[in-house]
């Protein structure tokens, strides 16, 4: 059974830094890129970062450049969003997805697994 488990989220002080996982279970997906995206209340799931099969290519969406950064560590079939500077605006549910592709992209149904969510929290 494939699983994809996100953690790491919780309640921050905006200008404060969380560092979410995906941990990967039931297949490798070394060979796929990963994704994270966010859903806040009332509004619909968007895009925040992906990377690619191998860790060379990251794309971020406008919003968290800068302040976000992707990374993998195929070894442990995991993946990590690290979020600096964080901002109210950033608080929703956080997805970690697999894509069915060697490259990210933005688009979500472009990823065919996902994670529960984990929530993030941002007071001001």
């Amino acid at each position: 059974q494939v699983q994809l488990v996100d953690s790491g989220g919780g309640l921050v002080q905006a200008g404060g830094s969380l560092r979410l996982s995906c941990a990967a279970s039931g297949r490798t997906f070394s060979s796929v890129a990963m994704g994270w995206f966010r859903q806040a209340p009332r509004k619909e799931r968007e895009f925040v970062a992906a990377i690619s099969w191998n860790g060379a290519r990251t794309y971020y969406a406008d919003s968290v450049k800068g302040r976000f950064t992707i990374s993998r560590d195929n070894a442990k079939n995991t993946v990590y969003l690290q979020m600096n500077n964080l901002k109210p605006e950033d608080t929703g549910v956080y997805y970690c997805a697999a894509s069915r592709y060697e490259y990210g992209s933005s688009w979500s149904n472009e990823y065919e697994y996902w994670g529960q969510g984990t929530q993030v929290t941002v007071s001001s």
